[in-house]
């Protein structure tokens, strides 16, 4: 789709372009959000690929993906063998349905920044406790969260004129246990629940709920817990008005699938 209104478009920004923000502004992608639908508030885009970031940086410690990454490139990483988690990638890049052209374009910076509930790349980055790194517009960064990023359905942690730099994925937990459930109203549909469970070397067990609820919730147990105490767990940590409405499933029905899917998890894990 054309967007009419664009006077201006930055090809090739700097750290200026964060100071110069000014309503009307958007930072640009893949564009495959940006341009599926009519921006009327818009008159200028800031073109990120002109930064020229590496698409994925590994180190001993972490996995930095760029928000310029595609998902296509992060589908494709060959991970280090010793990772027995990282079919987490693909499985969470599986769950963008979508065209060639679609992987090819989408980043994982603006499926997090989209913040849709059912968005994969805040599933996969909440579930491994990965790091945002979001550049300020007086020229500093802070770092939030990945599952604090995500704040609501199309909400977000960013504040006017910042911008999300980069992802960083802890290598640990790579290298942990992992169970991955996701389900979705019809065969080919938008995410209803998307489920992590990751299991550390000590028996601890991290939960973390995408896609059945408005903002990613991420439970974490010192030990496995019994069927009891995570749904008890999840009951606490999930109110009623955090469960997700809309066309791809009614709430009770998500949350009848996120206790299902939770145990399922735990079960597995606990084996």
């Amino acid at each position: 789709m054309d967007i009419n209104t664009i006077t201006d478009v930055v090809t090739r920004p700097d750290r200026s372009a964060l100071a110069g923000w000014r309503a009307g502004d958007a930072w640009l992608g893949g564009g495959t959000w940006l341009y599926s639908e009519p921006q009327p508030g818009l008159d200028r885009l800031i073109d990120l690929a002109g930064f020229g970031w590496a698409p994925i940086e590994l180190t001993d410690d972490a996995l930095t993906v760029a928000a310029t990454c595609t998902i296509r490139a992060l589908h494709d990483f060959a991970a280090p063998a010793d990772w027995t988690s990282a079919r987490l990638i693909p499985q969470c890049c599986g769950a963008l349905l979508g065209s060639f052209k679609i992987w090819n374009m989408a980043t994982v910076g603006g499926n997090m920044c989209l913040a849709l509930p059912a968005g994969p790349m805040t599933s996969l980055a909440a579930a491994t406790d990965a790091t945002c790194l979001i550049w300020t517009p007086e020229g500093g960064e802070r770092r939030v969260k990945a599952a604090d990023f995500v704040t609501g359905d199309r909400t977000n942690a960013l504040r006017p004129g910042e911008l999300l730099r980069a992802v960083a994925f802890p290598v640990a937990s790579f290298r942990a246990r992992s169970a991955f459930r996701q389900a979705s109203l019809t065969p080919r549909g938008r995410s209803a629940a998307l489920l992590i469970g990751m299991r550390d070397g000590q028996g601890g067990l991290a939960l973390t709920i995408t896609a059945s609820t408005r903002r990613p919730v991420r439970l974490v147990f010192a030990e496995t817990p019994d069927a009891d105490a995570l749904a008890g767990a999840i009951e606490s940590a999930v109110p009623s008005a955090l469960w997700h409405d809309d066309v791809h499933g009614r709430p009770d029905w998500r949350r009848m699938l996120t206790f299902h899917l939770a145990e399922d998890i735990r079960a597995e894990l606990a084996a």
